[in-house]
Parts: C-alpha cells; structure tokens; sequence
C-alpha cells in the first residue's frame, strides 16, 4: 500500500510544525528594490473556500501594466547577473564547449536516409539526407534563414513512404503552435502546401504517398493564441496540391472536447492506427480503420481507457502491442483484429523486472528497450518471443533510436550520458553489431569526470536512484557545491544524458546530482502512480531526502547546496523551497506549473489533470492547495537566493504562473536574499530555443549559482 504524506502549510503557529522551519538569516545585506505589483482584489471560491489572487491581472500578457512589470523585473535581474564576476568567462566557455558536431538518429525511407546535424554554434539544426549508401550528406531543409534571431524551428519531420516527401513543421518563438510544410526531397524545393493550428501530432502518409493524416484544432480567437484552452481536435487528411480547407476531417467526436488523436499508418499501408489520448494520461484507446476497404468503417479495438498501448507494428491482421495492462512494467501482445477478444491475445514478450520503454519491429526481429535501474538495456527477439541477445552498449548511459521497417536490415541508435555527447550508430540487426556512423568531439577532457549511482532512502522507506557526476578525486568534505535536479512526474524517466552546460559546472568543481524520484517512469506505472494526485507529496518526500543524503554523505552542504527542475520539475522546486526553505542555498525553478489551482484554465493545462487533479474536483482540491508553490509561499521565511526563468511566448505552461509566484515570493521574503525572475524574449517552454539563448540561459544560471553559492569566480 502507498502512503500519503500531506504537505504542511505554515501560518501563525508555523515552528510547531514539521517541514516548516525557515533558513536562518545571513549576515545583513543590501536588500534589492522589487518593481511594483499592485495587489488586486480577485478573491476565488472554492466550494467554499475563499482563495485571494492578488495578481490575477498578471494573467493578462499584453497589457501595459504587466508589460511594465516584466520590462524593470529584467532590468533589475540583469542588472544583477552583469555584475557577478566571472560571468562573461562562464558564456566564453559553454560557447567554447558548445561549438561541437550535434546529430540526430537517421531513418530512412525509400532508401534514402535523413537526419540533422548541428555544426555547432548554429542557432538551429540543419536537416540533411543520404540519397545512397556512400553518397555524401546533401542540404535538405536549413531553418536558419527562416529569421534574422534564430527562433524559427523545425519541431516534426515524416516521410513519404517512398521518399520523395518531406512533410515539416515549424515553430515560431518556442510556441507549440505549428505550420507544416511539403518539401520536395529530390529538389529541395517547397511545395504550395501550408497546414495551420495545428500541435501535438505527426503527419502519417498514406503508402501512395498521396496525402497524409495529422491533427488541428480550430483557430482560437485573435490575442488569444497563447492564452486560450485547446480543445476539440480533429483528424484531418491532406492531400498534397490541396488548399487546408479541403481537408476532409477523418474522425472527430464532438461529445469528447478532450480527446487527441494520434494517426499512423501500419508498414504494409493496410491500415489506419488512431491513438486515442485524453491529455497526458498514459492510458489510452486504439481504433483502426482499413484502407483498403471501401466505406470502411472505424473499428473500435481497444475501446477502454484502462491502460497504456503503444502499436508496435502488424503481421496482416495480426497488431502488436507493448502495454502495461496487468504488467506495469510492460510487456508485448499480439492481437488477431479477427478474433480481437481479449482471451485471443497472445502474449509475445512476458514482463520482466525491468521497465519496458519502447519495441520496434525491425528485419522481422523486435528490439525492445528497457531501463535498468534508470539506465537503458536493448535486449532482441524474434517474432514468436524467443530471445536472441541484448544490443552491447558502451557503459551505463542512454540508447535511443533504433526505429525501421520489417524488411530493414539495419537501424540506427544514439546513445550517450553524463560524460558522452550523443554518438550515433549503425546496428546491423542480422549481425547483432555496432559501427559508429557520426561521433562528436568537444573541446574538453571528459575523462576528468566520474559518473556513480547511489540508492537512498525517502520519508515512507522507499529506495531512491540518484545519479552523481563530479571530477575525479571529489573531496566528501562538505563543501562542494552541488546542483541536484529531478522531474518526477508525466512516466518520463529522467536518465543519463550529456550537458554542456552541466560540464561546466564540473570544470568549476561542482557536483551534479539526478534523482529518479516516483511519478517518473524508471520503474514502470506502479512508480509512476506513486507520484501522482494525492500521492504528489511522495515526490517532494523524495526530493528532499536526495538533498538530506547528499548532505550526510557529505557531497555538500546546505549553504553549497542549489536546486533545480524545469515545468513539472519546476513545479517540484517550488514545492519544496516552501516545504524545507532552511535545506536549500539556492533555487532555480524554470518554467514551472506553479498556481495549482488555475493551471487547467490556461492552453493545454487541462490535459494534466490526468496526472495533478484538478481544483474544479471537491476531492482533489486541497491536496492540490496543500502543495501549490503560489499558495503556500510564507510571509516573513527567509527564502534561500532564488532564479525563477520562464519565457514570454511559453504557450505550454503559461508564463503567469512565474510571473505571479515571482510577485509572490518577493513580497514575501523575510531577508535580504535576492528573488529574481529572468524573463527571455521571443522563446517558448524551452524546444526549439535557439543555440545563444541557450548558452544565454546557461550563463545566468551557473552565475548566478557561483554568487548565491558563494564560489569563487572561474577560471578555465
């Protein structure tokens, strides 16, 4: 059975009770002038409880008083970070470590192979294919000229079965909006076709390769494309040389605004797979309908939101499956579409220990990947099931990739961690071996760094991985500074992976810590669900002693010891800097879901009501007010320096949700601990984000550690 901690709220009688204790005050300073936010009079009911939202007009992105705010917010944050020594020479090295080769895994279609590379410092990636074996890589698709900043990008790619296609869409500023594209792979030219409203869907093509499926919604009202919810999806069909108004809508279900569906379309082009979500819930249906077949109806296959089911592929009739219906681990299953009852299904791939992420279905072999204790193992099986070896990777680290056909020979992987950039490569399936196809190199010794992995104990008992990256010959002396980060929510694992910027900070001596707490998907859904709702609480828990542990090992120290999590980890940070204020010597919650109680009001923040619970549901509203980094911020706590980041065209996480904990938090500090919110321009929730506003992002937050920290200014 899970246990439920409720988090604590303080009020008057806060140092009666436990988690509420505050950081002791620092030697006085100078405190910082906070610009002007007038507090309002909105106060919300809640099936009776009255909740104040003092900066409700925050809301409000393009008004002049919020325009106002934003603009002296930067200028004393700014202001700030320009004058902490060291900081153009912390930019002068992640601009130095960041000029290296980035490529992505290649697919190919009708022979032809695609993939992008980055040559460094490019402000986005450049698309390339490979029209032969040995032919030399060709320019297909550069976003760079797109904009004078950098800030177009390409989000989504699919190809033509035959290869003559590319469909593409582009993303403006970092917004999850989307226009797609047809370009003309063999010439490199842009077809007349322009998709618009479109977001969280892939184009499927048809194997005539004719047309393709994708998802829109309907346009929202003019000022309110980054404010308004999204609802009602539609699947549509374009067929090339058509205008998006001739589109036919393939499927639509008025009685279900929150249904999304996910097309594909199966090797054999036979059929069409809908993936039927609603949100982020992992649990989702499967319809179908034959292509083939005139007047086809869509069948209704998998009809039951009771589980999560990834297609895999088809053998005619026959679909394979990976789910976690009653194995939260996953497994795979085969399912005859003539004889669909659940007793015919035909277990292909039992559940094992292991959390099973993915399957593909390549030369009639299925490679399935699983985590190992938050680290990735790729193990081989033919079609019936029978094992036939594992993929050899490198060390513990990350493998992804490794997509194709039934008729592919090869496939393709990257694989990487804390102290390998991605290197990708070509796995020959029949021969079970590895090449190298593209490998980076930085300008940096990666083998000064030693990478360990530690279990340690939450609140309820529960046994905790944390990965801890640091230069060889660590001191456990105390007083190393140390960035521990975490997500937990969503069934995203949070695995190895390389950072520039994280390198960096261990060139300046610091340590690197990632903690797998619950509501990730390390261990499959049973962990997954430790974490959510009403058992959001296990994930602070889990935080928190991460922290606790790496003080007691001795890594650091509360005065060295910083935080750090972005949207759901942001959300996390804020959390447990209201929880535990006296554990922390720095904070950086980067666009983070932080008013709990008006999240779903905003864009796509209704589809998280599948893993928060929602305040308009009596029952879950005061877990959720119980936890809410605006709603329980404690006026008079003395709050550790914080760095609240978000970005003025965030249309994923709504950018008021900073805006109003920033206002918040400052009103409420009780020392002279600086809290500042950095507020970029012309960017998103964070994909898509041109190489210098990376770096730029980077720079600030490492500065703004060594000052916070207290470490000495770098030298490289």
């Amino acid at each position: 059975m899970i246990k439920t901690h409720p988090a604590f709220s303080c009020v008057v009688l806060a140092a009666l009770l436990l988690g509420c204790r505050t950081a002791p005050k620092p030697p006085a300073t100078a405190r910082l002038a906070y610009p002007e936010a007038p507090r309002g009079p909105v106060v919300d009911d809640y099936n009776g409880v009255k909740v104040a939202d003092q900066y409700r007009w925050m809301e409000e992105l393009d008004s002049a008083e919020t325009q106002t705010w934003v603009e002296a917010e930067n200028k004393l944050t700014f202001s700030f970070l320009e004058a902490i020594p060291g900081r153009e020479a912390i930019r002068k090295r992640l601009t130095e470590l960041w000029d290296y080769e980035r490529y992505s895994v290649p697919f190919v279609e009708g022979g032809r192979a695609f993939f992008s590379r980055n040559s460094g410092l490019q402000a986005q990636s450049v698309w390339y294919v490979l029209d032969s074996d040995g032919a030399e890589p060709r320019v297909l698709l550069d976003p760079n000229p797109l904009s004078k900043d950098g800030t177009i990008a390409v989000s989504t790619t699919s190809v033509s079965d035959d290869g003559r296609w590319l469909a593409y869409s582009l993303s403006t500023a970092g917004s999850d909006w989307q226009e797609w594209r047809v370009r003309d792979v063999t010439t490199a030219k842009d077809a007349d076709d322009r998709l618009e409203w479109t977001k969280f869907t892939d184009a499927a093509w048809t194997k005539n390769g004719k047309g393709f499926f994708y998802g829109r919604f309907d346009q929202p009202p003019a000022g309110a494309e980054r404010k308004a919810t999204n609802y009602f999806q539609k699947l549509c069909y374009h067929r090339l040389g058509t205008a998006q108004s001739e589109d036919p809508i393939v499927y639509r279900r008025d009685d279900h605004k929150e249904w999304q569906f996910g097309p594909e379309v199966t090797e054999d082009g036979r059929f069409l797979i809908i993936t039927v979500h609603v949100g982020t819930d992992r649990r989702n249906m499967v319809f179908y309908e034959d292509l083939a077949a005139a007047d086809a109806k869509i069948v209704e296959l998998l009809p039951d939101f009771d589980a999560q089911y990834g297609f895999v592929g088809n053998d005619g009739p026959v679909f394979f499956f990976r789910t976690d219906l009653q194995a939260p681990r996953g497994r795979l299953v085969a399912i005859d579409i003539r004889k669909p009852e659940r007793s015919a299904w035909r277990e292909v791939i039992p559940e094992t220990k292991d959390s099973l992420q993915r399957v593909s279905l390549v030369h009639d072999t299925f490679i399935a990947s699983y985590l190992r204790d938050a680290s990735s193992a790729v193990l081989l099986y033919d079609m019936d099931g029978k094992p036939l070896g594992d993929v050899k990777l490198q060390a513990i680290g990350s493998a992804r990739g490794f997509g194709g056909k039934r008729t592919d020979a090869v496939t393709y992987y990257s694989f990487t961690n804390f102290s390998t950039p991605g290197t990708v490569y070509r796995f020959d399936v029949a021969t079970r071996t590895s090449t190298v196809f593209r490998q980076p190199r930085v300008k940096a010794d990666l083998d000064a760094f030693a990478t360990s992995q530690a279990f340690y104990t939450s609140k309820d008992g529960t046994r905790v991985p944390m990965f801890l990256t640091y230069r060889k010959g660590l001191r456990l002396d105390g007083r190393n500074p140390t960035v521990l980060y975490a997500y937990g929510g969503f069934d995203i694992p949070e695995t190895p992976s390389f950072s520039v910027s994280n390198l960096v900070w261990m060139e300046m001596g610091g340590v690197y810590a990632l903690a797998n707490l619950r509501g990730g998907g390390e261990y499959g859904e049973e962990w997954h669900q430790a974490g959510m709702f009403e058992r959001k609480q296990n994930v602070f828990d889990d935080f928190i002693a991460a922290a606790e542990w790496l003080i007691a090992k001795r890594y650091t120290s509360r005065d060295r010891l910083s935080i750090y999590g972005g949207s759901n980890g942001g959300l996390l940070v804020g959390a447990v800097l209201n929880q535990r204020p006296d554990l922390f010597g720095a904070a950086v919650p980067a666009v983070g879901v932080m008013d709990m109680l008006r999240y779903q009001k905003f864009t796509i923040g209704w589809a998280w009501a599948s893993e928060y619970g929602s305040s308009d549901d009596p029952k879950m509203f005061p877990a959720l007010r119980a936890y809410s980094p605006l709603h329980n911020i404690k006026p008079g706590a003395c709050y550790p320096p914080t760095l609240i980041t978000t970005a003025d065209h965030d249309d994923r996480v709504f950018p008021a949700h900073s805006f109003k904990y920033a206002a918040t938090l400052q009103a409420a500090q009780g020392c002279a601990n600086p809290i500042l919110i950095r507020i970029e321009t012309r960017a998103g929730h964070g994909a898509g984000r041109p190489t210098a506003k990376l770096i730029g992002d980077a720079t600030d937050r490492l500065a703004f550690l060594t000052k916070a920290l207290v470490m000495p200014a770098p030298t490289f």
